[in-house]
């Protein structure tokens, strides 16, 4: 195995640094690596890469504000976590999807209001979900999904067919998921594209029991289309883990609707971020030691 030296910036992680050593390397000032893992929070305070440097691996799947920034250039091999949190994040996506379907939140809003919350509750079993950028996450959540009697429908950029999917789809036939399906789980990376991706015209088209559960980037969605939407009954709810300014600005009036739960921004906890990272990294240090592809890797003309 090559000598592969790995700096671990703006500081050392205990897990990030374990699973470096772990697999064969050795961590070392930048100056002296041909490694950079970055874990500051964005492209804030990141540093000006020596020329040493062959590989720079970023903690966060979403990369747009690096591009935005410059620092990714095509010099040298560079990765994001794409895929790495998948499971975590599919958990949160079952939890609030669930929770809106049996009225957590508002039995939690409302006590014992048992006639107004009763004919609320719905249920998973039957349902058809539809996952919208069913990569890695969407590759975690269907298994679950099925597990709890549901199946799903899986949009991806390709329309390859997803494993254990009764339909994928490419993103160019979007619009004939909403007829298709009764709620809508947003785990699509944040690009041009798929800005506003939820707006007026596809909450028309969902059938009015639909929630909709957002574990990938707020722009997504336009608020104001779903504010209205979720006032006027024109779905059932929403259960947004993002949002868009995040966090929502104190007045935003998604906040007093009761069909509405928001959790800030959790579904990959910044507190045990480097845990889960850490054996994606080992593998990815092995790989770059024997001259391999590297996992998640990205370009600069790529947004994720």
């Amino acid at each position: 195995m090559s000598d592969v030296t790995v700096a671990i910036e703006p500081e050392h992680d205990p897990h990030l640094v374990a699973a470096v050593e772990g697999a064969g390397g050795r961590v070392v000032p930048l100056d002296r690596a041909r490694v950079l893992v970055w874990i500051g929070v964005g492209p804030a305070g990141f540093p000006e890469l020596p020329d040493s440097i062959e590989w720079v691996a970023l903690k966060t799947a979403g990369i747009e504000a690096f591009l935005a920034a410059g620092v990714i250039d095509d010099k040298r091999r560079w990765t994001n976590a794409s895929g790495f949190y998948a499971e975590g994040v599919a958990e949160h996506a079952l939890a609030l999807l669930l929770a809106g379907l049996r009225q957590i939140n508002t039995s939690v809003l409302r006590h014992w209001d048992k006639d107004a919350i009763d004919t609320g509750v719905r249920t998973l079993r039957g349902a058809t979900v539809a996952i919208v950028g069913a990569g890695g996450i969407g590759a975690s959540l269907i298994p679950r999904l099925t597990a709890g009697g549901a199946s799903t429908i899986a949009v991806n950029r390709s329309g390859r067919p997803v494993d254990g999917a009764a339909l994928t789809l490419p993103t160019d036939r979007l619009d004939e998921v909403w007829g298709q399906t009764d709620h809508v789980v947003l785990a699509a990376p944040s690009t041009p594209e798929t800005r506003h991706l939820i707006n007026e015209r596809s909450l028309a088209a969902l059938p009015g029991h639909a929630w909709i559960v957002n574990v990938a980037r707020g722009p997504l969605v336009d608020q104001k289309a779903l504010y209205r939407a979720l006032r006027d009954g024109v779905i059932a709810g929403a259960a947004l883990d993002v949002t868009d300014p995040e966090p929502p600005l104190p007045d935003d009036p998604l906040w007093s609707l009761p069909n509405v739960i928001i959790t800030p921004h959790i579904a990959n906890p910044a507190s045990g971020l480097t845990r889960e990272m850490a054996p994606f990294l080992a593998e990815n240090v092995r790989r770059f030691a024997a001259g391999g592809e590297l996992i998640a890797p990205v370009t600069p003309d790529r947004n994720y």
